[in-house]
């Protein structure tokens, strides 16, 4: 079954400079193992393609069923340096639980609607 993100995780955003950083925690321990497999390094870059510029790491928390991942050169230099709208990054977490994933069905009855 093909859903957005939003329906197993929440996220919170932030910067540090030109680096974004989007904490993922998933609404149920059930989803962690979901979310580790389908949100990748890779597809949260092709995901933010034209906005983020560099490296995009990705760290895992088992104990809090969550991924924090830093996105480099993603804010046009920072919130200081930048004329974009949103320098900060805040809104960044939003546009990443715009994401389609791949959940089993047998997962189904658990899901936000």
């Amino acid at each position: 079954m093909r859903v957005r993100l939003l329906q197993v995780a929440h996220a919170r955003s932030g910067d540090k400079g030109d680096t974004a950083n989007i904490g993922l925690i998933a609404l149920k321990p059930e989803f962690y193992p979901v979310i580790l497999k389908e949100v990748t390094a890779e597809r949260v870059k092709r995901h933010f393609k034209g906005i983020c510029q560099g490296d995009v790491e990705r760290f895992e928390l088992p104990n809090l069923v969550a991924l924090n991942f830093l996105l480099r050169r993603a804010l046009g230099g920072g919130g200081t340096l930048s004329l974009r709208t949103d320098a900060q990054g805040k809104t960044l977490s939003a546009a990443l639980l715009r994401m389609m994933i791949d959940v089993p069905d047998e997962l189904a009855d658990l899901l936000e609607r």
